[in-house]
């Protein structure tokens, strides 16, 4: 029985400016961005680091998220379907069974944060000349905070959802239940818009809307949680003298976001990927497993060396 406080969620699509649609996806990733090159920009400033290098921070950041989350899903998510759809994997549109514009659906937050890794690397010795270290410990804040409104993003997506529950936290989400396609086709409403609207309002199609199964948001459990995982990190930054631990932030950001996708995998929707090889836990918590224990390392590592640098 779903609970009465259980609602359906049908967003629009974004904001139209009529000659133009802003996506609250891709809204939450220009905000995320933003925000980071802000959050990055007080750091260069209390570090006297020159700010002509934050705009290749920024580029090189922007580039290894986006190419990393999407090759992310493509090898650990999806890799039986791309091998055999390669130009898939960079381009927005499906080929087969039939040509359509799809956009990227699809991004792993695993591949973005092994890639924004690499690309720090090179950006840490080509431009910063500073350890790799260093910067690390201080990029994790603004991607903290940008994971925040990348699960805003999937929510209004309405993607990344959670397994059915009967709990007063349920959602009924409208736009995954029914594609687009699937409204059209049971109301015999031409307008995909005006199809969902009447599944969620008009008694009418109440057997419709009864087919949506309340679901656990899980794209805002983890929002939720990322807001006092960037807390704790920008605390640590700003008011204690924790930055001159070399990799403290770094391991702690590991350990921390890692921590949260583990248990918040536990009531989210399968997404397929190697976990039907590996079974017991879901492909994010097998793949969170190694990037905690990396974090638990640098926390050790920098706190036998209190003294050092980053």
């Amino acid at each position: 029985m779903t609970h009465a406080l259980n609602f359906v969620w049908n967003p629009s699509e974004g904001i139209n400016l009529g000659f133009f649609m802003i996506r609250f996806y891709s809204l939450m990733f220009v905000i995320a961005f933003l925000l980071g090159w802000f959050l990055m920009k007080k750091i260069f400033q209390r570090e006297n680091e020159s700010l002509e290098k934050l705009d290749s921070l920024f580029v090189w950041t922007v580039l290894a998220t986006l190419i990393g989350a999407r090759l992310g899903h493509v090898f650990f998510y999806d890799w039986e379907y791309f091998r055999n759809h390669l130009l898939e994997i960079f381009l927005p549109f499906r080929f087969d069974p039939k040509f359509e514009f799809t956009g990227f659906q699809g991004l792993a937050s695993h591949g973005a944060a092994i890639s924004i890794i690499v690309a720090m690397y090179y950006y840490s010795k080509k431009i910063l000349k500073r350890p790799l270290l260093w910067i690390l410990d201080r990029i994790v804040i603004p991607v903290a905070s940008g994971a925040i409104f990348v699960r805003l993003g999937n929510f209004f997506n309405s993607e990344i959802i959670g397994n059915e529950t009967t709990s007063a936290f349920g959602i009924r989400f409208l736009h995954d239940a029914f594609s687009k396609n699937e409204a059209v086709q049971k109301t015999g409403i031409a307008d995909p818009k005006e199809a969902y609207n009447a599944i969620a309002t008009n008694p009418k199609f109440a057997n419709l809307l009864a087919e949506v199964p309340a679901r656990h948001p899980a794209q805002l459990y983890e929002a939720f949680s990322y807001i006092f995982v960037f807390a704790i990190l920008y605390f640590l930054y700003w008011k204690t003298n924790t930055r001159l631990k070399s990799g403290y932030l770094f391991g702690l950001f590991l350990v921390l976001l890692f921590v949260v996708r583990f248990i918040v995998e536990f009531v989210k929707q399968s997404q397929g990927g190697i976990e039907e090889n590996l079974g017991y836990f879901s492909t994010g918590q097998w793949l969170s497993i190694p990037f905690i224990i990396i974090g638990l390392f640098f926390i050790i590592r920098a706190q036998r060396n209190p003294l050092a640098e980053s």
